[in-house]
């Protein structure tokens, strides 16, 4: 599957698309995917509940929002690639952040998590033709073709890595 073009998604995202470097694009999923479960893995104790400012997510709290955040980009790439044309609206992250709670929750669970959905999504990319992959999803403020989110979950995933790197530790 080929890297979307820049008409394919709302320019708010090249930012993510700027962080998927050239390559396969299973390739990359399964290799981004093994690069942040060993980058989660080596996080431990107190860091993983510690917020760099008043109102930030804690490290688990990023890990959920990732979590979260595969699960619905991954139906909006099935919804473009069945060719649904529903409006979808926007995802509301602090929404979700709100209700939810990781504080109990052991690391390993939420990483447990994470390669389940990651699991999901490659299952789903894996058996789109190119035609698919091409198709929109009508997300109402702006929509994306089922290639541009694929790419967009490794994106997004590396930018959340990235400031855990750098406001976190």
């Amino acid at each position: 599957m080929q890297k979307p073009l820049a008409n394919e998604y709302a320019p708010g995202y090249q930012k993510y698309f700027d962080l998927v470097p050239e390559g396969e694009y299973l390739t990359l999923l399964s290799q981004n995917l093994t690069d942040t479960i060993t980058f989660f893995e080596n996080l431990h104790g107190e860091k993983l509940d510690y917020r760099y400012a008043a109102g930030k997510w804690s490290i688990k709290e990023i890990l959920m929002h990732l979590i979260d955040t595969e699960r619905v980009f991954a139906y909006r790439g099935l919804v473009a690639a069945r060719g649904d044309s529903s409006p979808h609206y926007r995802m509301d992250e602090e929404l979700y952040a709100r209700n939810v709670d990781v504080a109990g929750r052991p690391l390993k669970s939420l990483i447990s998590e994470f390669k389940v959905v990651r699991s999901s999504s490659e299952q789903l990319y894996k058996h789109l033709t190119d035609a698919q992959s091409k198709l929109p999803c009508n997300i109402v403020t702006h929509p994306m073709t089922a290639r541009a989110i694929g790419y967009f979950l490794i994106g997004h995933v590396q930018h959340h890595v990235n400031i855990v790197k750098e406001r976190y530790l």
